[in-house]
C-alpha cells in the first residue's frame, strides 16, 4: 500500500520498515499495521486539528501541567503559539498516559515511542494473532462478561492509583485481546487530583463498562463500583488490589454540629491572625 506521508519520515529513519495495511481511522487519528524489523506493530497517525471531530473540551485540559507560564497565557488567550502549543499538550497526553499507566500495570498498549504526530506502540492481537475486536462488536456470555468486567474495574482501580482517570472510556476503546481486555485511546485522560471533572468522568467510565456488559450479565447493572473506589482515593486508602464490593452505601448519618462549628471557629481565628500579621509588617517602623 501507499506509505502515509507522516510515517514516511519514520521509514527514511529506520523505525519503520513497512506499513502492510490501515486498521481503522476514528475521530481523533488513523492507525495502520507496521512491520519494525521482525515485530508487527500499530503507528498511531494523528489528524491535523481541523480534521479531527473530537473537540478538545476544557473539561479534559483542566490540571494539566504546562512547561511554563508564557505557555499558559498564549494557550488561555488562543493565539496561534497558543493553539499550537494546546495542540502539543495534546498529543502528548496520550503517549504521557500510555508511559505511566503501563508502568503502572494498567492493561494498555506498550508505546515504544512518540515522532512527529505518529505514536508507535503495541499491536492488541486476538488467540489467532490478529487485530484484536473492539469490546463492543463481540457477543459474551454471562461467565465472560462478569469476568472481563472485573478485569476492567481493576484496571479503572490501577488506574485511579496511577492518579488518571481515562475519561472517555466505552466498548469502543477497549479491545479484547488473546488474555483479556486492554485499554486504549488516552489522549483525553485528565488528572484526577488535578481535574474538578474527574469524579464525574471516572463514573462516566465506570457505569459504560457496566452497560456493555450488562446485556449479558444483568446483575452488573445494579453495581456501583465508583462511588466506592472515589470514596477510598478520596480517604487516600485506595491501592490497586484494594477489595471492593460494588455496592455503595451513602453515609446519612446527621453531623457533629457542635465538631463543625469549631472547625468553622478555628478557620475564623486562623484568618483574623493572619490579618493581624499583615496589618503589624505593614505599619512604618518608629527607629530613625
Amino acid at each position: 500500500m501507499k506509505t502515509p506521508k507522516r510515517i514516511q519520515p519514520l521509514i527514511d529513519d529506520g523505525l519503520v520498515d513497512e506499513v502492510i495495511r490501515p486498521l481503522k481511522s476514528g475521530k481523533e487519528a488513523a492507525v495502520y499495521v507496521v512491520r519494525c524489523g521482525t515485530e508487527i506493530r500499530c503507528a498511531k497517525v494523528y489528524k491535523e486539528p481541523d480534521k479531527r471531530s473530537f473537540r478538545q473540551s476544557v473539561l479534559y485540559q483542566e490540571g494539566r501541567k504546562v512547561r511554563n507560564t508564557r505557555q499558559a497565557r498564549a494557550m488561555a488567550k488562543g493565539s496561534r503559539y497558543g493553539r499550537q502549543e494546546q495542540e502539543t499538550a495534546w498529543l502528548n497526553a496520550e503517549v504521557d498516559a500510555l508511559y505511566r499507566l503501563a508502568a503502572a500495570g494498567v492493561r494498555v498498549p506498550q508505546p515504544y515511542g512518540f515522532y512527529d504526530g505518529v505514536l508507535l506502540m503495541e499491536l492488541v492481537a486476538d488467540a489467532e494473532g490478529s487485530a484484536a475486536p473492539r469490546l463492543g462488536d463481540v457477543v459474551l456470555s454471562p461467565d465472560h462478561a462478569r469476568t472481563h468486567h472485573a478485569t476492567l474495574i481493576r484496571q479503572i482501580v490501577r488506574m485511579l492509583c496511577a492518579g488518571l482517570v481515562h475519561g472517555d472510556l466505552s466498548e469502543y476503546n477497549v479491545l479484547l485481546a488473546a488474555d483479556g481486555p486492554v485499554i486504549i485511546d488516552l489522549p483525553q485522560a485528565v488528572d484526577a487530583a488535578g481535574n474538578n471533572n474527574a469524579r464525574f468522568m471516572l463514573e462516566r467510565d465506570v457505569a459504560n463498562m457496566a452497560a456493555c456488559l450488562g446485556r449479558f450479565a444483568p446483575e452488573l447493572l445494579d453495581t456501583d463500583y465508583s462511588r466506592e473506589m472515589w470514596t477510598l482515593y478520596e480517604a487516600g486508602e485506595l491501592l490497586p488490589h484494594s477489595e471492593l464490593s460494588g455496592v455503595f452505601v451513602l453515609e446519612t448519618a446527621p453531623a457533629d454540629v457542635g465538631d463543625v462549628l469549631a472547625v468553622i471557629d478555628a478557620a475564623r481565628e486562623e484568618h483574623a491572625a493572619r490579618q493581624r500579621g499583615r496589618t503589624e509588617a505593614a505599619q512604618p517602623d518608629d527607629e530613625f
